[in-house]
């Protein structure tokens, strides 16, 4: 059975930073593209990055890009997300992904989420 817990969330100020994990399980990690995508209140999915199956290449959502940093380990089989100077808009809950060939990330199987709240 294929599962991806996040965990990392929290609330921070704005200007602040987080590091967002996600343990994968129930498949083999290093054959998969993986990804990052959230949700705001209110919102649809929004896709944040993308990390090739080894890790070579990396793809950023505009907003994000300099500001987030997608990792994988896979020797570890976990997937991260370091986040800086994290703004008010990137509240929302976020989901970490595995590749379903053929589809948009926003399609991935994903897990449950962490929030990320940002406010001061």
């Amino acid at each position: 059975e294929v599962q991806l817990v996040e965990s990392g969330g929290g609330l921070v100020q704005p200007g602040g930073s987080l590091r967002l994990s996600c343990a994968a399980s129930g498949f083999t990690f290093d054959a998969y593209d993986m990804a990052w995508v959230r949700q705001a209140p209110g919102k649809g999915l929004e896709w944040v990055s993308r990390i090739s199956s080894a890790g070579g290449r990396t793809w950023y959502h505009d907003s994000v890009t300099g500001r987030f940093t997608i990792s994988r380990d896979n020797a570890k089989d976990t997937l991260s997300l370091q986040m800086n100077s994290l703004r008010t808009d990137d509240t929302a809950v976020y989901y970490c992904a595995k590749e379903r060939a053929g589809f948009s990330p926003l399609d991935w199987f994903r897990g449950q989420g962490t929030q990320v709240t940002v406010s001061s």
